[in-house]
């Protein structure tokens, strides 16, 4: 039995360009979602939130425009999902004075580092909290922010200062927009 060459180039051709689709389609599934420009409450930017994003091909973000907290309205969320799978969340609680919000700091493995935002804060490897006591004109009110992620995508070591950067933005937008102090 004879093979012509010229099926040897056509199966050869084939091959190349199987292996090439091949590669085209695994760099697609692997590539970076595209964040909105600004996401979780109009806080973070898409270069802000980048590094703990990862690789997939559909975000989502789910929660409010804004993290205006009244008497009523007492929390705010917002999720940032890859393919399906969280990636960043970030929440605003509102509760009165008299109440505490209870962190367990002891049960954070490795320790936390204390972060001096706000009234209270605490940064660890996966996430951040802060605690904002809020006099102004109207009735006085506290308001935890917390943020946290999946830190698989992150440079070893390198969470706690990315959270922390988050954290400040963070406490900026959220004394503005729970008028806290106002």
């Amino acid at each position: 039995m004879s093979i012509r060459p010229s099926a040897l180039v056509s199966v050869a051709a084939a091959s190349v360009a199987l292996t090439v689709l091949t590669g085209c389609s695994e760099a697609a599934e692997t590539a970076a979602p595209k964040l909105p420009e600004r996401t979780c409450f109009g806080v973070f930017s898409r270069s802000d939130l980048g590094p703990l994003v990862g690789k997939g091909k559909e975000v989502k973000e789910s929660g409010p425009a804004d993290m205006q907290l009244t008497a009523l309205r007492r929390t705010s969320t917002c999720s940032v999902d890859v393919d399906g799978r969280g990636r960043f969340l970030a929440s605003a609680t509102r509760q009165p004075l008299e109440q505490s919000f209870f962190w367990n700091a002891q049960l954070i493995k490795p320790p936390a580092d204390p972060l001096p935002l706000g009234d209270k804060g605490i940064v660890y490897d996966t996430g951040a909290r802060v605690l904002l006591v809020c006099k102004g004109s109207g009735e006085p009110f506290q308001v935890e922010l917390a943020i946290s992620g999946s830190i698989d995508q992150v440079e070893k070591g390198g969470s706690r200062p990315l959270f922390t950067q988050l954290m400040k933005k963070f406490v900026e937008a959220g004394r503005q927009q729970t008028k806290c102090g106002i």
